[in-house]
């Protein structure tokens, strides 16, 4: 039974992908949505990601598909290669083949891109959205709930934290909590292709693997920028920005002697920006009355088996569906429910991936990788196999 009648007015705090896709389809059911956002202007770091096929379904039921598909590159092969030579640990078709086997593509993208998407969605929806917002506080009984802005105080039926691994949402519905650093730092920067001399990057989601370290390259918008995410392990890091510049230099130094794939692209890099890979432990609760947290409020992901935005982007539509035909603590337990065993599942197979891809455990490391590359090759339905649990899943198809 829909409980359009009691609820009707959401605020979202965090305009980010898992935020402002759930602002798309409340609107879209007839929900007043405002969300609040403490950043100043309307924009994302200059990155990539990868919209796997569980992803695309979500947008694509939300009519975004054919926007898209005109800022996209679609990889042929998944691949995990040497450090140093080249050699080939795993390649597995992606393109058409994941289309088909998967019910959607497998794509590339610009998170400044699909940011912009979202927004003139939400735009088009009715979503409305306020810039340069710090939430202070929230108070939530059982008529109403408040916000607590620095300069204002907003009410509402329902309140949902979409803002982030640093959520002042989760922490304010649980407490101060300092996030786990796993010992990982990352690298990213956006290059063109074109500047990139003496070599030619395959047209692959490509993970380097090497000691203690590793790289992934591909492509953006057509094949005009190439994405890195370069990954060493460190000792201890306390900067929790994930805007931190970082030097051109040190980066080129950290993977000097590897594959001239990686150098050559890096010798054209002119920017990189760092920051730590850090953690959460299992949130006892995702709700609090009136309040439910989203995406890497309560689940954050390394991004190991790059499922970050996949997975806000699924929690939105999961939402949003609970909260279309129920009243909204029941909404908020099924959603938990759901969500939760999908989410914490992805979790572990990105921290079991790091390992892999840094080869732990030395030579036995390297076996592990050697081992896959003949599992993938002599018996490639095994490796699909595994990954059918995540891209094969389809939350548009689950019966709420």
């Amino acid at each position: 039974m829909s409980n359009s009648d009691q609820v009707s007015q959401v605020i979202v705090v965090g305009a980010g992908i898992g935020g402002l896709t759930l602002a798309i389809a409340l609107a879209r059911q007839g929900y007043q949505v405002r969300i609040f956002e403490q950043a100043d202007a309307l924009s994302e770091v200059g990155a990539g990601l990868q919209l796997s096929p569980n992803a695309v379904k979500v947008l694509r039921t939300l009519g975004l598909e054919h926007v898209l598909k005109d800022y996209v590159y679609q990889p042929e092969n998944a691949a995990i290669r040497h450090y140093q030579s080249g050699r080939y640990f795993l390649k597995s078709e992606l393109g058409l083949q994941a289309e088909q086997r998967y019910g959607a593509p497998y794509w590339h993208i610009h998170r400044a891109d699909l940011h912009g998407v979202l927004v003139q969605a939400c735009y088009s929806a009715g979503v409305e959205i306020e810039l340069g917002h710090k939430v202070l506080g929230y108070r939530s009984d059982k008529k109403k709930a408040t916000v607590l802005l620095e300069n204002k105080t907003e009410y509402c039926d329902l309140v949902v934290g979409a803002d982030g691994i640093h959520s002042k949402v989760r922490e304010l519905m649980l407490g101060i909590q300092a996030p786990i650093f796993t010992g990982q730092v990352a690298w990213r920067g956006v290059i063109r292709a074109d500047q990139i001399k003496g070599v030619e990057l395959k047209p692959d989601a490509t993970v380097w693997a090497g000691p203690n370290q590793h790289m992934v390259t591909y492509y953006l918008r057509g094949g005009e920028f190439v994405n890195f995410v370069a990954v060493e392990e460190r000792a201890e890091w306390s900067n929790e920005s994930w805007r931190q510049e970082g030097k051109v230099s040190e980066l080129q130094s950290k993977f000097a002697g590897w594959h001239p794939e990686v150098t050559r692209m890096l010798d054209a890099c002119d920017a990189t920006f760092m920051w730590a890979l850090n953690g959460r432990p299992t949130l006892p609760k995702w709700s609090d009355q009136r309040v439910v947290l989203l995406g890497d409020a309560c689940h954050p992901m390394l991004p190991f088996m790059a499922q970050g935005a996949a997975m806000a982007i699924e929690d939105a539509y999961v939402l949003s569906q609970l909260l279309s035909k129920h009243d909204y603590p029941t909404a908020f337990t099924q959603y938990e429910t759901i969500r939760k065993p999908r989410t914490s599942a992805i979790q572990k197979l990105s921290r079991e991936n790091a390992g892999l891809y840094h080869m732990h455990g030395g030579m036995l490391g390297q076996a592990k990788l050697e081992a896959l590359g003949v599992v993938s090759k002599f018996a490639g339905g095994l490796i699909k196999g595994k990954l059918d649990s995540v891209y094969g899943y389809d939350v548009t198809s689950l019966s709420m």
